[in-house]
């Protein structure tokens, strides 16, 4: 079987650029305003509490949106990711901006390698970035080593439930079609765009993703060696995760149009590395 990792790196290297030039991203913005934050940074922004001085990596950081945003919060930000494409528009965002952040290229399973193991006060996660791993258990593993004692993990993520859902029916109904629980083999997409705005056409259409359900990130965490002080279910999700049958609330997130308390979309897991 081809490495999934090829393949996706593949997928967001090409996506990349796309990303940074769309306005869904708004990195004129960040450019623009000094004060601004990434809206999902800015939707968890009560739960994050204060960041000053704190030393932060974020796994799986992309273009550095929400990387820059917590480095305005006060944060020592190191900013990890295996897509080289990725890590270049975000250390143009960085470098244009006058942010001083650190930026490694690396596979998040390699991680505890590759950085300063144990010395992190904050492991933060955004949304849309457990689904490109296979094995949730070293991901957790990973968080944990690069932890100091006390240290805390936070994560924002796409609900497994909505994973699980079918984004392609046509008649409204809210039908259970892929996995919720972790499988071995991936689920395996071919898809011509992406999830912003953009004219680019791409030759990199197939990405390998996985599901991870609810309990199984709360157990793995458990079993690494932390213990979850917080976990928030939400209706809402930072895009428009089901075509046609959501509705915008102006301020980035999205929800169902009709009886919207039916269904978890994302949820926020905080969770600390016992002493």
């Amino acid at each position: 079987m081809t490495d999934y990792r090829t393949v996706n790196r593949a997928n967001w290297d090409e996506r990349a650029p796309a990303h940074a030039a769309s306005p869904d991203y708004g990195l004129h913005r960040f450019r623009t305003d000094p004060a601004y934050l990434s809206e999902v940074v800015r939707f968890d922004r009560p739960r994050l509490g204060d960041l000053t001085g704190l030393r932060t990596v974020h796994l799986q950081c992309h273009i550095g949106t929400d990387t820059l945003s917590l480095h305005r919060l006060g944060a020592r930000v190191t900013g990890l990711d295996f897509s080289g494409a990725s890590l270049a528009e975000a250390r143009a965002l960085a470098d244009g901006t006058g942010a001083a952040i650190d930026y490694v290229e690396a596979d998040v399973y390699d991680a505890g390698r590759v950085l300063d193991a144990g010395s992190f006060d904050l492991v933060y996660t955004g949304v849309g970035a457990l689904c490109w791993l296979p094995d949730i258990r070293r991901w957790a593993q990973v968080v944990t080593a690069l932890l100091r004692p006390g240290g805390r993990l936070h994560l924002r993520e796409q609900h497994p439930v909505l994973w699980a859902l079918d984004d392609n029916r046509t008649d409204g109904l809210l039908a259970v079609e892929y996995p919720y629980f972790e499988r071995a083999e991936p689920n395996v997409w071919d898809e011509p765009g992406t999830y912003v705005e953009t004219d680019s056409e791409f030759q990199h259409t197939v990405s390998h993703e996985w599901n991870h359900g609810l309990g199984e990130v709360v157990g793995a965490l458990l079993a690494a060696g932390c213990e979850v002080t917080a976990l928030v279910e939400h209706d809402s999700v930072p895009w428009q995760a089901l075509p046609g049958l959501m509705v915008s609330d102006g301020r980035g997130e999205w929800r169902l149009r009709d009886r919207p308390w039916r269904l978890p979309l994302t949820y926020t897991l905080q969770a600390r590395k016992r002493g």
